[in-house]
C-alpha cells in the first residue's frame, strides 16, 4: 500500500480546526489539485469560490445552519456548478449553446466534474497534513448564498469544503462493507443476504458510536437513515436549479 492509498483510506470529516489561515501556496495547490481531475469531455463546468472575507464566512456559516466550522477553518471553498463560462463561449463564437447548457444531461455533467474535482482537492489538502469537512448545508438556504456570491445565471453553489489544520482526531468511521457497495456482472438482490450484510454493518457502528462517546450514542446505520429519509428536505432545490438555467429539458 502506498502513501495516497493510506491518505484516502485514513479520511475522517474535520469539524474542528486551528485558529491558522491556509497560506496562498497551499490554496493553489489545492485548486490545481482539483483541476486536474478528470472532466467529461474536457468541459470543465465548474468554478471554485474562495471565501477569506470573515463577514462572508459568518453569514455562509448562518446560512449553512450555523455550523461554526464553516466559519472557523483555515480556508473555505465553495465548488460550483457552472456553465457561464459556455454561454460566454456560444456569444464569443456566434453559436446558441442555450438548448444544450439548460439539458438535464449538462446539468449532471456540471455536478459530476465539480465533484471530481472537490475530491481531487480533498486528497491534495489531507497529503498536506489538513483536514477537511463537506458542507451541503450551503444548499438549505440556496438563493441566499447564490446572492451573496454574486452568482450569474447558469451557476450553482453545490457544497463548500471547509480546510485548516485538525483541531480533533475523531478516528475513521467504519464504511459499508465492500460486499454491500461492489457488485459483479449485475445488481445483486437477495434481501436476506442484502439485510444480513446491513445488520452487520448496524452492530459495527453502534459499536464505533458508543466507543467514541463513552457510551452516549449507540444508533444503527439503518435507523439514522430511515429517520434522514423519512422527511424530505430542501424541496425548494428544484425551483433554483431551473431559475439558474439548468435541467430545463
Amino acid at each position: 500500500m502506498n502513501q495516497t492509498i493510506e491518505t484516502i483510506l485514513s479520511h475522517k470529516s474535520v469539524r474542528k480546526f486551528e485558529d491558522k489561515a491556509l497560506t496562498d501556496e497551499q490554496i493553489k495547490v489545492i485548486v490545481q489539485s482539483a483541476q486536474a481531475a478528470s472532466t467529461s469531455s474536457f468541459v470543465q463546468a465548474y468554478s471554485i469560490i474562495g471565501v477569506k472575507n470573515k463577514e462572508k464566512k459568518s453569514r455562509l456559516a448562518e446560512l449553512a445552519g450555523n455550523q461554526p466550522y464553516v466559519e472557523d477553518n483555515g480556508h473555505f471553498f465553495i465548488f460550483c456548478a457552472d456553465f457561464h463560462r459556455h454561454a460566454v463561449i456560444g456569444d464569443m463564437e456566434g453559436t446558441d449553446v442555450t438548448a444544450s447548457i439548460e439539458s438535464m444531461e449538462k446539468f449532471m455533467v456540471a455536478l459530476i466534474d465539480a465533484s471530481l474535482a472537490a475530491q481531487n482537492a480533498t486528497v491534495a489538502a489531507e497529503s498536506m497534513g489538513l483536514g477537511i469537512c463537506y458542507i451541503g448545508g450551503i444548499r438549505s438556504n440556496i438563493q441566499e448564498v447564490a446572492e451573496l456570491l454574486k452568482m450569474p445565471a447558469h451557476t450553482i453553489p453545490l457544497f463548500g469544503l471547509a480546510v485548516g489544520y485538525p483541531a480533533q482526531d475523531t478516528g475513521v468511521k467504519p464504511r459499508l462493507p465492500m460486499k454491500n457497495i461492489y457488485h459483479e456482472d449485475e445488481y445483486q438482490q437477495d434481501e436476506v443476504v442484502f439485510n444480513s450484510q446491513l445488520e452487520d454493518y448496524n452492530k459495527e457502528i453502534s459499536g464505533y458510536y458508543h466507543e467514541r462517546t463513552k457510551g452516549k450514542r449507540s444508533d444503527t446505520w439503518t435507523s439514522q437513515m430511515a429517520n434522514m429519509l423519512r422527511d424530505p428536505k430542501r424541496m425548494h432545490m428544484k425551483d433554483f436549479i431551473e431559475k439558474q438555467g439548468f435541467a430545463k429539458k
